[in-house]
This record gives C-alpha cells, structure tokens and sequence, in this order.
C-alpha cells in the first residue's frame, strides 16, 4: 500500500463509528501494517466537534494526536485554500464546504494523497492536481 496519506474527517468518523466502507477497509489494512497516516488541525477539530460522550472524546482525541500532524503556517494554510476555491470556481465548479478546500490545500502543499469519502473531494480532484484515495 502506498503512503503515507492524509485520511479525511469523513473517514474517521465511518471508522470511529464502525461503519464499513472501501476507505475504512483501505485504513484498518494500512494501519495493521503499521503504516503512518497524516491529519491536519482542521480534521482534527471536525472529528471532535461531533463526539458527544466526555470518555470518547478524551480516548479519541488521544489517538488521533498520535497520528503525524500536517503543520503549515495558518495564514499561508488560508490563502491557499481560498486561491484553491476561487480557481475551482473560475473552472465552474463550487465546494459546499470550505473546510475542504482548506484540506484539499494541506494534501496539495505536502504532496500527499487524500483518502476521502467526500464527493467534493473528488471535484476537486478533477480541476487541480489533488490526488485521492
């Protein structure tokens, strides 16, 4: 398996929630090999947002920090992702959801392929040089 990878908010919460899909398969296989994944600041924070109970937050939270964090300047993490949509919206195509664009732009800057579930993911793809899983 090729990596090491950026995995998506989309797919860690399938795989936190147990749900089974392609991607989940794709990372539980990676992860048994001991394989190095990336998250970024902005999946951290979606992931964590959405969990209810106290004792899996704190337990998540754990884990995912031990996952290699993309560190990139704010800012320069900002612009990007705005150039990003606004030049996606030039070529005709709109993201729904900002974040991302923002997440889109950390895969482009490391170089690093997006495991996603997330359509737009996906349009993005189509109009830049993101590469996806």
């Amino acid at each position: 398996m090729e990596g090491p990878f950026l995995v998506d908010t989309s797919v860690w919460i399938d795989f936190l929630n147990g749900r089974e899909s392609t991607q989940v398969v794709y990372l539980t296989k990676y992860l048994n090999e001991e394989g190095l994944v990336y998250i970024t600041p902005t999946i951290l924070q979606e992931v964590l947002q959405g969990i209810r109970d106290d004792k899996q937050y704190l337990a998540v939270k754990q884990t995912l920090l031990n996952f290699l964090m993309l560190d990139w300047q704010p800012v320069e993490a900002a612009i990007a992702a705005a150039d990003l949509y606004r030049k996606l919206r030039k070529s005709g195509v709109t993201i729904k959801k900002a974040n991302d664009c923002l997440i889109a732009a950390y895969a482009l800057q490391f170089n690093v392929a997006l495991l996603c579930s997330d359509a737009d993911f996906n349009l993005i793809a189509s109009k830049s040089e993101l590469k996806v899983i």
